[in-house]
């Protein structure tokens, strides 16, 4: 109970707002104002928004059975049209999980880390001038000394940091380390290689021309949170829409990137799906 420290009375206590803390700012009716309560852990706290979002993203059971029957068509019709994918893509991105592994990302020729940013081979990650001017200003050396770490950290960072919220550090410009120009569609990149398994090869999660946001409501009919809303980090909901899509498309298909060809596909026939 908040009792005002000069009257000694707790009657007309207000709540004023709640601090970054967790405590509250409360005012009594003669004007006195201070702090009550105790501190939130922020882990706490942190783990406690997290597991909330989580629990409220969409999810695969949300679709209308209607609208995966006619998905499961598509998909029938796909695989019998389009029954594989370029094994090139495999060899690549081989090579490019020795890269990234623990040994290989500080042993590798800075070359290969400024290859990656711009070639299409299996993910298209779009114009790159941010990233090449950077490079170029700071030089090989410093570049790639940045790449490493960025990708390092991504991979391999804290283990109470969930993946998720790395990558919003990354994204964000939180850590000072993170190359200028490194951001969502070569982290998520990063991420195909690595776990190929897991990881659609659809770089961003919002775009004009379709992302996983557009993709989730053309093709499934979901309406999954926009970026800029309070709480849902795009870190966040990158990881959370590729599972979610991921666990939708289902099996059948060569790799991931294949996959994604097929949703790809499917978006621009949405008229048949609605």
């Amino acid at each position: 109970m908040a009792m005002c420290p000069i009257c000694s009375d707790d009657e007309d206590v207000e709540v004023v707002r709640v601090l970054d803390s967790g405590r509250r700012l409360v005012r009594h009716r003669c004007g006195q104002q201070w702090e009550h309560g105790e501190p939130v852990d922020p882990k706490r706290a942190s783990a406690q928004s997290f597991d909330s979002l989580r629990t409220r993203f969409p999810r695969a059971e949300d679709v209308h059975p209607e609208r995966l029957d006619r998905v499961a068509r598509l998909k029938a019709q796909y695989l019998t049209t389009r029954p594989g994918f370029d094994p090139a893509v495999a060899a690549y991105w081989e090579r490019y999980q020795k890269v990234f592994s623990r040994e290989g990302l500080w042993a590798c020729n800075p070359r290969d880390l400024k290859d990656f940013a711009n070639t299409i081979v299996g993910a298209h990650p779009g114009n790159q001038s941010t990233f090449n001017s950077s490079w170029n200003d700071i030089g090989d050396a410093a570049a790639a000394e940045s790449t490493r770490r960025t990708v390092e950290y991504l991979l391999r960072g804290p283990e109470d940091v969930p993946c998720e919220d790395r990558l919003e550090q990354l994204l964000s410009g939180t850590k000072p380390f993170a190359m200028s120009g490194f951001k969502e569609a070569l982290l998520t990149k990063v991420l195909c290689v690595v776990e190929p398994d897991r990881f659609l090869s659809i770089l961003k999660y919002s775009t004009e021309a379709g992302g996983k946001r557009e993709i989730a409501k053309l093709v499934y009919g979901l309406d999954l949170p926009v970026p800029e809303s309070v709480n849902w980090t795009l870190g966040r909901l990158i990881l959370w829409s590729n599972d979610l899509l991921h666990g939708l498309v289902g099996d059948g298909f060569a790799n991931q990137q294949h996959s994604a060809e097929f949703l790809w596909w499917a978006k621009g026939r949405s008229a048949d799906l609605a």
